[in-house]
């Protein structure tokens, strides 16, 4: 499975890998939360109010047992009672506010890093795409906000809370008896040593969980996806062999985890009762011969009792907050990457053109597009790409184009033709600036498209790709996709130039009709005449078609030719296909092989040549 590249961690000798830098990310974390402050504010005076009646209320046996219940003085001990009971129920009712407002600042929070996360990839290039399965990405949205919701909901006030009343409970401790007190000191001590040692051990198996769920989701999505094509091939072994390595993975690491988190919980509480038994002792020698007056021991007792609940509470805590560091980790690995590079000066702008010639910028569609420089001067969009000594490669080291040097005038359309790998779709990326060269220049209207702002220039450019994608809502909604505020007319209008405006009419909903599961309801052709219908809207003024018609029948290739050709009028088109009937009336041929263009010309030139094109449409080679 793809996994992030440059955001991998180094395993220790154990196999599992530790977070990178738990500190940063805690930090990060806050940044989030912190946003909540006034409520925060709040929570905390709550959480403090808490433990001071938790502590308070069993200070108070102290009177009760020494003042009430040794004399016999049965009045008091009701006004104690009721005292004690009253300071409990304050103590409730704090308890209740700090958890009902921590629910409220771990949705908010779970919300903004959700928003953000989302808004951040939008902003990522094509390559990190490349790189990560969908269901591994989805794991963050999922599992790991999730981790970190609980640790909110449940974790993180608790362990306050339990801090607050751990310090509280010893401090308490040392002023009825510092002689106890070294007892309970050698019992907190090995307490801290059992929490330190299976702490340190949960974070690196935690943080190794939330990886391998992530790719166990990266499996599942994929394999899901894919079970048309696993059926027919019968790679259900195969598919479920490589889940079980996948599943065993994650079943030993969220083992692993469990079970140091699971042991926290019975070595505290065997601790705590030695701790109680030992204190007992103690304290009825010194009671005996010391003087420690009953009610202080009683006291003390209690405390005993109640500084394990804090230690024992903050340990179990801890395992979730590790785990919620780790899925926090996860999710800021992808918020802190670099955006995507965007360092254009050259916007696209509407602009009306004067009897003259005479370019004035507008708002609306006006008549064309224009290049707005720096210094406001207009450059009407008139579709010349030029590739100039291109070298690109996707991983450093590994040249996939050598130095292509191409060129389209506008209005003209231009074929590429080649194997697979040959370099073909690669280069239609370029110049959507999906990738950067590495050297040589691709200029656009004699501008650089380093100078062009990114969302200007594909603003410019209509696609076409092999493998199209609906998204859910109705049929309109998809062919409006090219263009969000295209009215009714023209999505009809659209899909009439895509030829499917008939087909569309035949749905029980005609354009209304809603689609689900990238349009699984409509056959492969089908929908690649709306990819179509999708770009006339945009009415680009240059066209990008990769593999527009794969996967249309020849019949129906023949019924769309016309409204094609109308789409493709004026404009400069990059046609990238395996059919060569579909680019005969080319202006130029590029043929590639390699990353090298190792012939060029129309298709009579091509055919006269007697070369590699030559044995491609004779059928002396097929294209692989």
């Amino acid at each position: 499975m793809a996994n992030g590249r440059g955001m991998g961690r180094g395993p220790n000798r154990h196999g599992y890998q530790k977070p990178k830098n738990m500190g940063k990310t805690v930090a990060n974390l806050m940044r989030y939360i912190g946003r909540s402050k006034w409520l925060l504010l709040v929570v905390a005076v709550c959480l403090v109010l808490y433990s001071a009646c938790t502590v308070g209320g069993s200070f108070l046996l102290k009177t009760l047992v020494n003042d009430a219940i040794v004399p016999g003085d049965y009045v008091l001990l009701a006004k104690l009672l009721a005292l004690m009971a009253l300071i409990y129920v304050a103590g409730a009712g704090f308890s209740f506010t700090y958890s009902r407002i921590m629910v409220h600042v771990s949705q908010k929070t779970s919300f903004a890093l959700r928003r953000d996360l989302f808004a951040k990839m939008q902003t990522l290039p094509l390559s990190f795409f490349d790189t990560h399965t969908h269901g591994e990405l989805m794991s963050r949205y999922t599992n790991d906000i999730e981790t970190i919701t609980e640790i909110m909901n449940n974790g993180l006030a608790n362990m306050i809370s339990g801090i607050l009343t751990f310090v509280g409970v010893v401090a308490m401790m040392l002023y009825l008896s510092p002689v106890l007190f070294l007892v309970t000191l050698l019992c907190l001590g090995l307490m801290l040593l059992v929490v330190m040692t299976i702490g340190k051990r949960s974070r690196m198996f935690f943080a190794r969980q939330q990886q391998d769920i992530g790719a166990v989701n990266g499996y599942i999505e994929e394999m899901i996806e894919g079970q048309k094509v696993i059926k027919v091939f019968n790679h259900e072994a195969k598919a479920k062999e490589g889940f079980g390595v996948r599943n065993e993975a994650y079943r030993r690491s969220a083992t692993a985890a469990q079970s140091f988190a699971g042991s926290m919980m019975p070595a505290m509480g065997n601790i705590s009762h030695i701790n109680y038994a030992l204190t007992c002792c103690a304290g009825a020698f010194l009671s005996i011969y010391m003087g420690l007056d009953l009610g202080s021991l009683v006291v003390y007792l209690q405390y005993v009792r109640q500084v394990s609940q804090p230690v024992t509470m903050i340990s179990q805590q801890v395992n979730n907050l590790l785990a919620a560091i780790a899925g926090a980790e996860r999710v800021f690995d992808i918020l802190e990457l670099p955006g995507e590079v965007d360092q254009g000066d050259v916007t696209l702008v509407h602009v009306r053109q004067s009897a003259g010639g005479g370019l004035t910028e507008c708002e609306s569609r006006g008549d064309g597009w224009a290049w707005k420089m720096p210094d406001g001067t207009l450059t009407l969009l008139r579709g010349d790409v030029r590739f100039n000594d291109v070298v690109f490669s996707y991983v450093p080291g590994k040249e996939i184009l050598h130095g292509i040097s191409l060129y389209a005038k506008p209005g003209q359309k231009i074929a590429f033709v080649g194997s697979t790998g040959a370099g073909k779709t690669t280069i239609t990326n370029l110049i959507n600036r999906f990738y950067e060269i590495q050297s040589g220049t691709i200029t656009y209207d004699g501008i650089d498209v380093r100078r062009i702002e990114k969302d200007s220039l594909r603003r410019s450019l209509g696609i076409v790709l092999q493998d199209t994608h609906l998204f859910t809502g109705t049929i309109a909604d998809n062919i409006r996709y090219g263009k969000l505020d295209a009215t009714d007319e023209e999505v009809v209008a659209a899909a009439k130039l895509a030829n499917a405006d008939a087909f569309i009419r035949h749905l029980p909903k005609g354009y209304d009709t809603f689609l689900t599961d990238d349009g699984g309801s409509l056959s492969q052709g089908e929908r690649q005449l709306l990819a179509i219908a999708r770009a006339a809207v945009a009415d680009p003024p240059v066209l990008i078609l990769d593999e527009a018609t794969s996967s249309i029948d020849t019949r129906t290739e023949k019924l769309i030719e016309k409204g094609m050709d109308r789409l493709m009028a004026g404009r400069t088109v990059f046609v990238i296909a395996h059919r060569l009937s579909t680019v005969r009336n080319a202006k130029a041929i590029m043929v590639l092989e390699l990353g090298e263009i190792i012939e060029r010309g129309d298709h009579d030139d091509l055919i006269a040549q007697g070369g590699k094109y030559y044995q491609l449409y004779t059928g002396q080679m097929e294209l692989s």
